[in-house]
């Protein structure tokens, strides 16, 4: 697989060292076709904290259009001890969801994760006093009432995934602050941007609170119906 990047991606990779960041692999089914569940399936594939090693990861991944049914990829930073629903810098967040056609979603993959590991997302930002860390007592400075080391000063942006199904493949991008309508319109609209989704992209959001009550991600999700132009 061969990828060409134009001068303004190799510059926004650049800031890739900023925070250390880990692909993960999900395969619902177990060799013998056993259905495992979400948990067991999960697999950290490496970390990485700079262009050099994102890149010799990144040759080697098999693209998603090559993925058997089901299968997911997960990119979270580092402080996301497991990328899941409950994980404390998750719990309080949710995510943007895509649906794509199939035979799309290796370009819309790559710009996503160029997108994130590149900073792209940084101008996202919630209030302080909205977020999930201050809420539970850690300073601006990243310790906690007890001087412990917090978790205040990592980005608004969780990660991203690609679900690849049988007859679609579904991209997130997940973020720390639900509650928060402003910030999760810059999130959408920044992704609207660095994926150069056409006017007529449905766009869906669904908190990572509901998505524990109804133990699924994609399931009964709100769809975004802000009218998009083409200029967008």
């Amino acid at each position: 697989m061969f990828v060409f990047f134009s001068v303004s991606t190799i510059a926004s990779l650049l800031n890739v060292s900023s925070f250390s960041w880990v692909f993960w692999f999900r395969q619902q089914r177990a060799p013998g076709n056993k259905i495992i569940s979400y948990e067991e399936g999960i697999k950290k594939i490496a970390a990485f904290s700079s262009v050099e090693s994102f890149w010799s990861l990144w040759t080697h991944l098999t693209p998603p259009s090559s993925l058997q049914p089901t299968t997911d990829y997960l990119l979270f930073h580092a402080g996301i001890r497991r990328p899941v629903w409950e994980d404390p810098l998750n719990i309080s967040g949710g995510k943007w969801i895509i649906r794509l056609k199939k035979g799309i979603a290796d370009r819309f993959w790559e710009d996503l994760v160029l997108a994130i590991i590149g900073d792209q997302f940084d101008n996202c930002r919630g209030k302080l006093e909205d977020s999930p860390q201050a809420k539970s007592g850690v300073s601006a400075t990243g310790k906690s009432e007890d001087g412990s080391e917090g978790a205040s000063e990592w980005p608004e942006i969780c990660g991203c995934t690609i679900s690849v199904r049988q007859s679609e493949d579904i991209v997130t991008v997940w973020n720390r602050v639900d509650g928060d309508p402003r910030l999760r319109e810059q999130i959408r609209d920044t992704l609207r941007k660095v994926l150069n989704l056409p006017p007529s992209t449905i766009m869906e959001y669904k908190s990572n609170n509901d998505s524990m009550q109804d133990k699924s991600s994609f399931r009964r999700t709100a769809i975004d119906k802000t009218p998009m132009s083409p200029a967008s």
